[in-house]
């Protein structure tokens, strides 16, 4: 396939960087009177148009002067000679001589002659026949110069026999573009325009023709070519044009695009395109659009070169060259700009896209010195500080030709005085140049360029956007943009810039407050830094203090001066985000720290405590080391954004522990080994902790290692058996499913956790509220924690295993021999290992929620253990509990304070023993002054159930059922409440809540009225129980209040009830401890019980009642019943009996009405009422 580059190829053998010794491209050799105003005339104008320089000698000979003598010189200095033979060529013997003089410059100096053969047989020419046999006939009479005849001949015959045009065969235009080919072809190396002050810029081109010529012509191409300003991208255009554009049937290079669209608009680019290709100067364009429709009918046939300059909007591409189509198969459109994006967005191939590289040191030295010294090396005496320029323009064509020109023939104090202050302040003829690209940045691009150029120079990308990162704000892409606008350039992750941006970028900083250096965005010069601090002259305008300090001066302690700064240094810097500083001391104490800071780097801080208004919330980077800091900040801020722990140096055994929960952390260093005296270890909700180095298991010491909320956390260490010493392991609520054997070796472990271990990846859970895995919704693919032999954890005391999706439970869990907490709630096994039944010391067992357990153990070695159960609903038996193993089947809620106890329970009623009974959801009472000073407490119930007509989906978490006092028509405060989760939409019956408030209630929650009644008044006690969502609104329409009950319980009910405890066999106090439970075996005969309700029944026995104990009557679980009158139970009273003794004499007893009851003893002639049974009591009963 035809290419660009062959074409240049076979035209000249080589390229040369030296410039052409003619004056002229081409002397044009003819006979006027033939062909001035037709072939020659066309054939000058058409080269014109292409720039090559023509001698034609009825145009540039001037007035007066000798006409053979300016031919002579004008042939001598010519590249190519064209020589149109017409028909009365001959007969002129100024042409003669002119071509005597071509043939001569052929022979001796190589002059390339092309020879027309206008109208005429080139056989008549070679043999002066015909019209040139005329010709000579009459030259022959009026010389007799036979030498001079001779002459002439020969070079007719000479040219004759060389290569032509014949225009007997061709058509003129034809001819002539063919004419125009070949020269261009044979001129093309002394088109280079490569001058001797452009250095380098020859390889540069050569390399965009080797790179991106080698092209089609049958296709239309868009180069671009994309670098900084001042690299030499337009010189390198330029060179290239007027190289190549000769191959094209017109071009135009449109230089400082972005400048002239914007004062002269596109449509007069439009018309330069259209004017410079076509040669047309009166080309009318009305607007943009019809501009585009011009250039697209008008050049669409046409292969033309574009050359489109410093193009910086996506507008000017579309309204120049918007797209291929517009030009004729084998056109060039080559685009110059900063701005890599433009190209990528205007379909500009990778491949296509040329980046210059600065100069090498030879280069830069050779540039800097032909402008400084005008010659290619420096002077004697100024290699060194030339040198130093050089290094300060960074190989930057635009900066050593400034620089050099300026320091062009001044002596050497000038020269170190010039580059003295380029060490202070920028040439600003330079980065003005460099601003443009700047300029045209948005706001955070501007902030980022900064704070690279001022800051973060030679970090890591991903460092830098780490620090930078905001809630609402990535600015990764911001990044991108500054280095496709080639203000940065990112090589091996690090971020550089040109030393000139960088230069330019503090420049900018430096003129927002010229000589008040705390008014400016961003310090780094360590004078500045310095006098702002001690002066206490920062301003809210302050973002960001860099003193760089080496390295070894902070780990190797060398002695550095300590500034002294007051403690109200940082006050007014409002917005500080990143600082860092050494060497400064604070004897008062620092009052005041910026709760903006991401980045806080301050190796020997000589502060003990961190500010007490410090928040570290946005706190991504804390690097401290060889401080005096002995606390960072008092209680949990929370460091949300802290995403890398610094390296710690040296041993630090006296750190006992560390708390880095609830931060972005990703990993830990590997020099967490020297912290060999800690003690704990806290990385709750790290949610970007993946892996735990091996390291952290040389912490012999550590004996709290908490993990919970790492989401991301998949594995442990494999070597975790080296933590002998640990003692709480908490790894609750990460993706661990199969845990290391070495954690089950832990001998001295007494606590550990898996709740919520589920074996869900952080990418598949799906949280209802932050942080709470018990919330989780479960994936298809759902792999459940998966446990080895357990038997190792031989000091094991709580052991939760909730919410793993545990399929079983390992068959040696009978080893943990120490165990007192075992929670397997929500977990989805059938079936518990008969080995449970080794745990002696077990005192509390969830298995709640267990969906898929079918038999509960009797627990015959565990008689004093609380068995949670309620939700398992796939339960099928319940063993007989011939021990004193209590099953709470119930949840109840125990207040800190010891103020009230309450419970919930399925049921639609009233207890009958409840004084006071409303329907509704609202009930009064009044409490007479003669019995207040015996008040013990009030017992409570209200019956509710789902409303009716509720929506569905309605609920949420926040569902509430309140209970609202007021004493003589004021409020007591601390309404109690029961909540409720969003499954009590699938509730269908009616539940209770029992409630029992004692006297400390009401005077923990402002209940004076009713705690202080006068004598001879009273107390009018209202309670209302209302359902409450959220925001604490009440919702009608979601749970009804059906009925409501209430009982007041006095000292002469407690005093007859703590005479039948003495009494009983299995107590001998009064006060009952809340968490041991109570076994009441038998109540004698002698009792006597009080019946107490405000409607009584008349055909039931009056005037024996019960005394049951009011304070805690819910944890009496054995009854033995003899020789009474009592029927019904008391229900409310006994709601936890689950053995029933009867005698033969007493009144038929309907057990029906306590709920827990599970065995009833018959005495032979007992009565028992089993009436409406539940079916499982029933069964028992059996």
């Amino acid at each position: 396939m035809a290419s660009i580059t062959s074409e240049i190829a076979s035209s000249s053998s080589s390229s040369s960087s030296s410039l052409p010794k003619w004056e002229y491209d081409v002397f044009l050799s003819f006979r006027g009177e033939d062909t001035r105003n037709n072939f020659t005339d066309h054939l000058y104008a058409a080269l014109d148009r292409k720039g090559i320089w023509i001698f034609r000698d009825d145009e540039r000979l001037e007035r007066g002067t000798t006409i053979s003598t300016e031919l002579l010189n004008a042939i001598e200095k010519s590249k190519f000679a064209i020589i149109v033979l017409s028909r009365d060529y001959a007969s002129s013997s100024w042409c003669l001589d002119e071509l005597v003089k071509i043939v001569e410059c052929r022979e001796k100096d190589g002059l390339t002659v092309l020879p027309v053969f206008y109208g005429v047989d080139p056989s008549d020419v070679r043999k002066q026949t015909g019209s040139f046999a005329e010709a000579f006939a009459k030259h022959e009479e009026l010389t007799k110069n036979e030498e001079k005849l001779q002459s002439w001949r020969a070079a007719l015959t000479q040219v004759a026999n060389l290569s032509g045009w014949d225009t007997r065969n061709k058509k003129e235009s034809t001819i002539i573009e063919e004419i125009a080919r070949k020269l261009i072809g044979g001129l093309h190396y002394s088109y280079s325009g490569v001058r001797e002050d452009l250095v380098g810029i020859e390889s540069r081109v050569e390399e965009m023709e080797n790179l991106y010529l080698s092209m089609g012509l049958n296709d239309v191409h868009f180069i671009g070519i994309w670098g900084m300003g001042g690299i030499g991208k337009t010189t390198i255009a330029q060179v290239l044009y007027d190289r190549i554009r000769y191959h094209f049937a017109g071009s135009s290079f449109l230089a400082n695009v972005r400048e002239r669209s914007r004062n002269d608009g596109l449509v007069s680019l439009q018309k330069q395109i259209l004017s410079d290709v076509l040669s047309d100067k009166n080309i009318d364009i009305s607007d943009v659009q019809w501009g585009i429709n011009l250039i697209r009918n008008r050049l669409c046939h046409k292969r033309v070169l574009v050359i489109l300059d410093d193009v910086d909007q996506p507008k000017q591409l579309e309204a120049l060259v918007g797209k291929q189509s517009w030009f004729g198969q084998g056109s060039v459109i080559i685009i110059i700009t900063r701005d890599q994006h433009l190209l990528i967005t205007h379909e500009v191939a990778e491949e296509k896209i040329y980046t210059p590289e600065i100069l090498n040191s030879d280069e830069a030295l050779k540039l800097f010195s032909l402008k400084a010294f005008k010659q290619d090396s420096p002077s004697k005496g100024y290699e060194a500080l030339s040198e130093n320029f050089i290094y300060y323009a960074q190989g930057l064509p635009l900066a050593l030709k400034v620089l050099g020109s300026f320091m062009f023939n001044r002596n050497l104090d000038a020269w170190e005085s010039e580059l003295g202050r380029l060490n202070k302040s920028p040439e600003w003829e330079i980065l003005d140049v460099l601003r443009i690209s700047f300029d045209g940045l948005r706001i955070t691009e501007k902030k980022v360029f900064l704070d690279i150029a001022c800051f973060f120079k030679g970090m890591t990308k991903d460092r830098v956007a780490s620090i930078l990162r905001a809630p609402h704000y990535r600015p990764n892409i911001d990044i991108d943009v500054l280095v496709e606008k080639s203000l940065i350039i990112i090589s091996n992750g690090i971020l550089w810039m040109h030393d000139l941006m960088q230069e330019l970028g503090k420049g900018i900083v430096h003129c927002e407050s010229l000589d008040e250096p705390g008014g400016r965005s961003r310090l780094w010069h360590k004078e500045d830094i310095l006098r702002v601090l001690k002066d206490n002259t920062g301003t809210e305008r302050v973002e960001g203090i860099f003193i760089n300090t080496p390295c070894f001066e902070v780990y190797l302690n060398v002695e550095e001066k300590v500034e002294d700064l007051n403690a109200e240094t940082f006050s007014d810097m409002k917005n500080l985000r990143l600082l860092k500083i050494c060497n400064v001391g604070l004897p008062q104490g620092l009052n005041s720290l910026s709760s903006n800071l991401r980045l806080l780097d301050w190796p020997k801080c000589p502060l003990k405590f961190m500010p007490k208004n410090f928040n570290p919330d946005k706190l991504v980077e804390l690097i401290m080391p060889r401080s005096l800091i002995k606390q960072l900040w008092g209680g949990k801020l929370g460091c949300s954004k802290l995403k890398k722990f610094p390296e710690i140096v040296g041993n630090m055994s006296r750190l006992l522990e560390l708390y880095l929960d609830e931060t972005a952390i990703e990993d830990l260093p590997l020099s967490m080994e020297q912290l060999t005296g800690l003690i704990k270890l806290d990385l709750t909700n790290c949610k970007n902790l993946s892996s735990l180095s091996g390291t952290i298991c040389s912490l012999t010491s550590l004996k709290n290692l908490t993990l919970s909320g790492c989401l991301k956390l998949d594995n442990m260490p494999m070597n975790l058996g080296n933590l002998e010493g640990l003692e709480e392991l908490d790894v609750s609520g990460t993706a661990i499913r199969e845990p290391p054997s070495s954690m089950f070796c832990l001998k001295n472990l007494k606590i550990l956790s898996f709740q919520g271990c589920n074996g869900l990846s952080s990418k598949s859970w799906s949280w209802k509220k932050p942080f709470s895995f018990l919330l989780m919704t479960k994936t298809p693919d759902l792999m459940g924690l998966v446990l080895p032999s357990v038997s190792g954890l031989s000091s094991l005391t709580e052991l939760n295993i909730r919410n793993c999706n545990l399929q079983s439970i390992p068959s040696d869990i009978g080893c943990l021999s120490s165990l007192k907490k075992l929670d397997l709630s929500g977990n989805n096994f059938g079936f518990i290992p008969e080995s449970i039944n080794q745990l002696s010391n077990l005192r509390v067992f969830w298995v709640e929620n267990c969906k898929s357990l079918q038999l509960l153990p009797e627990l015959r070695s565990c008689p004093n253990t609380y068995v949670w159960a309620n939700g398992c609903t796939s339960l099928e038996t319940l063993l007989p509990l011939k021990s004193k193993g209590k099953l709470v089947e119930l949840c109840y809620r125990e207040s800190t304070k010891k103020e009230r106890f309450d419970f919930v329970i399925p049921g639609s009623e009233v207890p009958d023993w409840f004084r006071h009974q409303r329907v509704g959801a609202s009930i009064n009472l009044e409490v007479p002054s003669n019995l207040f000073k015996q008040f013990r407490g009030i017992a409570l119930c209200a019956v509710f159930g789902p409303h009716q007509h509720h929506p569905p989906n309605h609920l949420t978490d926040d569902l509430r059922l309140e209970c609202f006092f007021k004493a003589n028509g004021s409020g007591i405060g601390g309404c109690p409440f029961v909540s409720f989760s969003k499954e009590f939409e699938t509730v269908e019956s009616d539940h209770r809540w029992f409630m029992y408030l004692l006297p400390n209630y009401f005077k923990l929650h402002n209940g004076k009225e009713l705690l202080q009644i006068a004598d001879g008044s009273s107390c009018q006690l209202e309670i209302e129980f209302r359902p409450v969502g959220p925001d604490y609104a009440e919702i009608k329409n979601v749970m009804e209040i059906k009925k409501c009950g209430a009982h007041m319980v006095f000292e002469e009910e407690m005093e007859d009830l703590k005479q039948s405890m003495g009494q009983s066999e299995c107590s001998s106090s009064s006060i009952i401890p809340y968490n041991e439970g109570v076994d009441v075996d038998h109540f004698e005969e002698d009792i006597k019980f009080k019946r107490s309700r405000d409607d009584e029944n008349e055909n039931g026995a009056s005037g024996e009642g019960n005394k049951i104990c009011e304070k805690y009557p819910c944890f009496i679980t054995k009854l033995m019943i003899k020789s009474t009158r009592l029927s019904p139970l008391p229900h409310y009273h006994m709601h936890f009996v689950k053995k029933v003794w009867a005698s033969p004499d007493s009144h038929p007893i309907w057990v029906v009405q306590c709920p827990a009851v599970v065995t009833v003893n018959l005495n032979q002639g007992s009565a028992v009422n089993t009436t409406d049974l539940h079916p499982l009591q029933q069964t028992l009963l059996l």
